[in-house]
């Protein structure tokens, strides 16, 4: 009987192994996430297969391949049903569980950041933002709050439907201005105007700033993670360029060897984002904040069409260092933007914790769901006399809210003072003073 050498029958059984693992690790993923996509990136809104429910009570399951949906309850169907008796954690003061020695971390993060800051003005001969200094677009649209809203959702802005001015900005995630093969995190900041009601302290305006980034989770986790991450960037502040962008492409390739694998690092994302177009990508707030009468994460997915067909595009740096800038320009050019804004209510303490911003919260618990509709149409989203407003006077801070809409958790903290610090020493030392803008009719044309 002729049998196969050692080797091969070991490696045979090995990859056999391997085979099973990567299967069981798929089903696990599917089982969270019930949606299959063509291509490289996950356009929520067009999987190729996907398996979901109805809103009915009881919820009906509904696969849906190509566009075309089928009846399939009893055989397939989301584990993530929106049931309308699905009981939500109330917001309490009580939330929050700060540490000891929080206040501390935070001095520590602000000395650490205008350290950071300071190389940067240093070398740039002008101080930017510290963190999402280089903008890919500055624009202004207006924010649909949907009506019949059930009214677990309909809190807070979200409680009484309407439009809403905004102005929007795009921005890469380093806080210095760099070329675009130094693709990180990317930045989505809104303000939303003629937003009365009870305001955080220091916040005298009508307006609701809302801060997002791309990805889910911030990797760091906590204030004490902030600091300790925060370092590292600072440190690494003064190196060239070149290194930035070996870093960058190191952690570009490790989500890529890793997707194989089914599952991606949130930190490697941080520093090696995908040169993806910035109008395909979704942003999130990462960490929770007050909704009303509960709490949630947020987040704004592209809504439209056109959007998504840019899901393949791919920038070539080498071709263009300003790549990102010029593609989101022309896009507004042409197409209206459109991104709906969702809520991920917080359901379940354990799993979706306050206090550590580097946890997923499971969608399998709490799925987003839209409550709103941002529009951003045709126009030029890089005038001179716009950008010097949006990147030198206006600022975006998670402290412009509402009290309904208070940041949670140790992260949003520690930013709520972090971002008063820095905007403060970026203005003094160009000479600028910041606005807190009011109205929409101070944004320039």
């Amino acid at each position: 009987m002729f049998r196969h050498p050692v080797v091969i029958r070991i490696t045979h059984w090995v990859n056999a192994v391997c085979l099973l693992v990567l299967v069981m690790s798929g089903l696990q993923i599917f089982n969270a996430h019930p949606a299959l996509y063509w291509g490289s990136v996950s356009t929520f809104d067009t999987p190729l297969m996907a398996m979901s429910s109805t809103e009915a009570d009881p919820p009906k399951g509904v696969t849906t391949v190509f566009g075309h949906g089928f009846d399939t309850t009893g055989w397939l169907g989301s584990p993530i049903p929106v049931r309308k008796n699905m009981t939500y954690l109330r917001y309490a003061p009580d939330v929050e569980k700060p540490d000891p020695d929080e206040q501390k971390t935070i001095d520590g993060i602000i000395n650490g950041m205008t350290q950071q800051s300071e190389t940067v003005e240093a070398r740039e001969h002008h101080a930017v933002r510290a963190s999402h200094a280089k903008s890919s677009a500055c624009v202004t649209g207006e924010l649909m709050i949907a009506a019949g809203l059930p009214p677990e959702l309909a809190q807070g802005l979200f409680a009484t439907p309407g439009t809403h001015p905004v102005a929007v900005r795009f921005a890469q995630g380093p806080g210095e201005t760099l070329g675009d093969r130094v693709s990180t995190h990317r930045g989505m900041s809104i303000k939303v105007f003629d937003v009365p009601g009870e305001k955080l302290p220091g916040h005298a305006v009508d307006t609701q700033d809302f801060v997002l980034a791309t990805g889910t989770t911030f990797p760091s986790g906590t204030a004490a993670g902030f600091l300790r991450d925060g370092t590292v960037i600072g440190k690494s502040t003064g190196l060239p360029e070149g290194v930035k962008s070996a870093v960058s492409s190191t952690m570009r390739n490790l989500n890529r060897a890793l997707h194989a694998f089914g599952t991606e690092s949130a930190l490697a994302d941080f520093f090696g984002h995908p040169y993806s177009h910035p109008l395909a990508d979704s942003y999130f707030s990462q960490a929770p904040v007050r909704y009303g009468d509960y709490v949630a994460k947020l987040g704004v997915v592209p809504a439209t069409d056109s959007q998504r067909a840019l899901s393949e595009w791919r920038l070539d740096p080498h071709q263009d260092e300003d790549g990102f800038r010029h593609a989101t320009v022309a896009f507004f050019r042409d197409h209206e933007a459109v991104f709906e804004l969702r809520a991920q209510l917080w359901a379940d303490a354990e799993s979706q914790p306050i206090e550590d911003a580097s946890v997923d919260w499971p969608v399998s618990i709490s799925p987003y769901r839209t409550v709103a509709t941002l529009r951003l149409p045709r126009q030029d989203a890089y005038s001179a006399a716009r950008v010097r407003y949006f990147d030198e006077v206006m600022t975006f801070r998670p402290a412009h809210s509402l009290a309904a809409h208070r940041p949670l958790g140790s992260v949003m903290r520690a930013r709520l003072r972090v971002y008063q610090a820095l905007s403060d020493f970026r203005h003094s030392k160009n000479g600028v003073a910041s606005e807190d803008t009011a109205s929409i009719d101070h944004v320039p044309a």
